[in-house]
Parts: C-alpha cells; sequence; structure tokens
C-alpha cells in the first residue's frame, strides 16, 4: 500500500475488543502468516488494475505481534458501492451503468452508451407525445424507465415503449430525459452526450425502429426485466471499472448526473 494512502487509512478512529467487526476467515489466515501488519478490505465492486485507490477501501485490520487481529479502522475516504448501500440489484444494463456511475465505479458515459442500444418505457398522453413533467430542481423532463418494476411505481398510467434513438428526437425543445425516478437512484441524461453516444452506434448494433403499437395501460403487476449486463454475485461484488465520481440522490429526493 502507498504510503500516502497507508497514512490517510490510520487516520480512522480505532476499535478494538468487541465493538471491531468480526474479521471474515481469509482475512483471519492472512493476519496469521503476516503479524504486525495492517490488512486492508476492499469494496470487491471495484476491479481496476494495480493497486486499488483510496476510496475503494472500506477500512482495515492490524494483526499483533502473534498474528492475532488486534484493531480495525473505518477509512473516512471510502466511497461506497450499489451493494453496500444495500441498493436493488440492477434490472437491465442501463440500470447496472447508472448505479455504478452514481457510486463512482463506473464512468457516466456508460450510461449513455448504454442508452443508446435500449429501449425504454414512457408516459404518453392521449395523443401518445411524452408526457412532460419537471425535476426536482425545476428542470424540464421526460420520464423514462428502463423496466417494468420501475414503471409499475408509478401507477396506471398510460405509456409506450420505443427506441431511446426513436424518443431522443421526439424530445420537446429545452427538455432532458430523466432516468428511472422511481429506481435506487435516478439521472438527469445529458442529451448532447446521449446524441453523441447514438451516432456512436453502428448500424449493426442499433436497435430496428418498433412497429407503432397503441399505447398501453399501466398493469401494476408483472416482473422486472432480467438483467442484461454486470454480474451481481453477492455483496461487495459487481463487475465495475473506471472512477468518475458523481452525485446519487436516491429516488424521489434529488439525481444524479453523468460525468464523462
Amino acid at each position: 500500500m502507498e504510503e500516502s494512502t497507508q497514512s490517510a487509512m490510520t487516520a480512522g478512529v480505532p476499535v478494538t475488543g468487541e465493538e471491531m467487526p468480526e474479521p471474515p476467515p481469509e482475512v483471519i489466515e492472512a493476519a496469521r502468516t503476516a503479524p504486525d501488519h495492517w490488512l486492508a478490505m476492499v469494496d470487491l465492486t471495484w476491479q481496476g488494475e494495480g493497486p486499488p485507490p483510496l476510496w475503494a477501501l472500506i477500512g482495515q485490520w492490524r494483526s499483533g505481534p502473534t498474528g492475532e487481529i488486534e484493531e480495525w479502522r473505518d477509512n473516512p475516504e471510502y466511497r461506497p458501492s450499489p451493494q453496500m448501500l444495500d441498493w436493488s440489484e440492477p434490472t437491465d444494463a442501463v440500470d447496472c451503468a447508472l448505479q455504478l456511475a452514481a457510486t463512482g465505479y463506473g464512468p457516466g458515459k456508460d450510461v449513455s452508451e448504454a442508452l443508446a442500444r435500449a429501449e425504454v418505457s414512457v408516459l404518453v398522453t392521449a395523443t401518445g407525445s411524452p408526457l412532460a413533467a419537471a425535476s426536482p430542481e425545476g428542470t424540464p423532463v421526460i420520464p423514462v424507465y428502463t423496466s417494468q418494476s420501475y414503471l409499475e411505481s408509478v401507477g396506471r398510467l398510460l405509456y409506450d415503449r420505443r427506441p431511446v434513438a426513436e424518443l431522443v428526437e421526439q424530445l420537446p425543445p429545452g427538455h432532458a430525459l430523466y432516468l428511472n425516478p422511481t429506481g435506487p437512484v435516478s439521472m438527469l441524461v445529458d442529451t448532447e452526450e446521449l446524441r453523441a453516444a447514438l451516432a456512436g452506434v453502428s448500424g449493426s448494433e442499433a436497435r430496428e425502429p418498433a412497429a407503432p403499437v397503441a399505447p398501453r395501460p399501466g398493469t401494476g403487476a408483472g416482473g422486472a426485466e432480467p438483467v442484461g449486463s454486470g454480474r451481481g454475485i453477492g455483496k461487495p461484488a459487481r463487475t465495475a471499472k473506471g472512477s468518475t465520481v458523481v452525485g446519487a440522490g436516491m429516488a424521489g429526493s434529488g439525481m444524479a448526473r453523468g460525468a464523462n
């Protein structure tokens, strides 16, 4: 561990005795073979190359001269991953990218790139036009939902499902997409970044335009769509790369903004 990282880690408040969190078996075994050492616990959602950054370290145990765990210190610089925040498993590729970007374990651009290949549900008016709303900050938006489970939280309202490439061309002037406002974390999508991602999608990768269908009423029932990306294998492990930090807002109380 780098000296600057070690210095920051040991700045945490020491916890000993019964108040110390119980170390996992692999840490206990490592302590026996490495007495008088600091043993860091890494949030396994981070899977980059080389030593983990300071913000991905949950904390560390210290082994004593006999190889027994004697102390724990939280890392004040730790940035919790979606699993450590107890967010629900992502329902699809876009939701996975969104959760990782909101916690800093993935770049914001991954959200736009996943959206560029996606089909989403959108609330519509009686004439079939996307239903406009406003974000908590007052930004004009079109709410969109990547999975049926998030849509069902809205209630029995008229909706349609269409490719994002098609929806972007239907946005009213000055409006942005507001992604999954009923999910564990939401995002106000940068329209220009999304258009750039759409332009980068080749014809073979892009979805075929959906055939026109009549708008459907919400059902209030039904299962979530399967995960289309990521590898949810139990806390605290989920595949992610990148370290762009964006602000997270829980559903109904803010949003995350994508970052390059």
